[in-house]
């Protein structure tokens, strides 16, 4: 497979990588335990997209951007478009993880100071389990062209599902997941500081933390089966695709604290990716009769946000007073007495 990461390219990002992570560790360990202010997390989110933005920045440059060679010039705003894209729809995707990421915190009661250090180590084992898939797609992809068909369906079907779980308060006292967990691990009933086990009544048990932080990964897990096909819809070049969600996942922390209390009025957002996640299975699908220029998946994906988070500032949420019902939902007591 085809790719413009040369040893130079891959050494240089792996070591901003470790550098970057070493920083944030080191600002985590400073500031210790403590509740992440809205403004803390909107500084840390706008430095991550600057970040990221430099780097594409850098790429196109380093690509021969500036014009001298015609061939390397289209190489490289091409690149450039990939990465960007990429970026995006990453970044996009990483908000249902949010909502998903607020709703274990609020299940468990997971006090803020705490949220910090566990969502980092979270982004520590997705980081990780990306760029071991991401490996395995790349050469799934090369040795079988036909798993792109696979990868099509799949976002298609995920898309769908989407749309109708959207809006819906999934059942975490059932989900088997948490079963698993509670029937492999004694569980204390309350915290204790950032530890993740304790001795209640002479007995080892596990802390509420550890288990919020193995569902984070399952939770991990499952959305990098969702997003690196979505992202090999856009480029099958391993440095873009390793890059760009490496990028989105390093703002993932800041994002959530500063989403973390917007979940409400961005309450149409889930339509929004459903839409995207169908337009790039669809994309894919088609990827042997007609490739759909990365630029127009660039403008579709940013316009799809756009609207729906619009939408979501303009028609009440369900069940608020007055609210509208979004795509011919209705409550489900109404919904009956038709």
């Amino acid at each position: 497979m085809q790719s413009i990461g040369s040893p130079l390219m891959w050494s240089l990002f792996a070591a901003f990588v470790v550098v970057a992570l070493l920083i944030d560790f080191f600002v985590m360990t400073k500031q210790g335990a403590h509740r992440v202010s809205t403004k803390e997390a909107a500084i840390w989110s706008v430095l991550w997209v600057c970040v990221a933005l430099a780097f594409n920045g850098w790429l196109w440059l380093y690509l021969g951007g500036t014009g001298a060679d015609e061939s390397a010039q289209a190489i490289a705003d091409g690149k450039a478009i990939e990465f960007l894209t990429g970026y995006l729809i990453e970044k996009a995707l990483a908000v249902d993880n949010i909502f998903v990421f607020l709703m274990l915190f609020t299940y468990f009661a997971v006090p803020p100071e705490f949220q910090k250090r566990v969502l980092m180590i979270g982004i520590l084992g997705a980081l990780v389990l990306r760029a071991v898939m991401i490996l395995v797609g790349a050469w799934l992809i090369t040795q079988f062209h036909w798993i792109l068909y696979v990868f099509g369906a799949f976002l298609l079907f995920t898309g769908i599902k989407m749309w109708w779980a959207a809006g819906q308060e999934p059942d975490l006292d059932n989900n088997p997941a948490l079963k698993w967990v509670r029937s492999r691990f004694k569980i204390a009933p309350d915290y204790d500081g950032e530890k993740f086990f304790t001795v209640v009544g002479g007995v080892k048990m596990a802390t509420p933390l550890l288990v919020v932080i193995i569902l984070i990964g399952i939770v991990d897990v499952v959305f990098a089966v969702d997003s690196i096909p979505a992202i090999f819809a856009i480029t099958t070049d391993p440095f873009i695709v390793l890059t760009s969600n490496v990028f989105a996942i390093l703002g993932l922390r800041a994002m959530y604290f500063l989403l973390a209390n917007m979940h409400e009025k961005f309450h149409l957002l889930s339509y929004g990716l459903a839409i995207i996640l169908v337009f790039i299975g669809c994309k894919m699908l088609l990827i042997d009769i007609y490739k759909i220029p990365v630029v127009y998946s660039l403008g579709f994906t940013a316009v799809t946000l756009a609207v729906t988070m619009i939408l979501s500032l303009k028609i009440p949420p369900k069940g608020t007073p007055g609210g509208a019902y979004p795509f011919g939902q209705k409550k489900d007591d109404e919904a009956k007495s038709e």
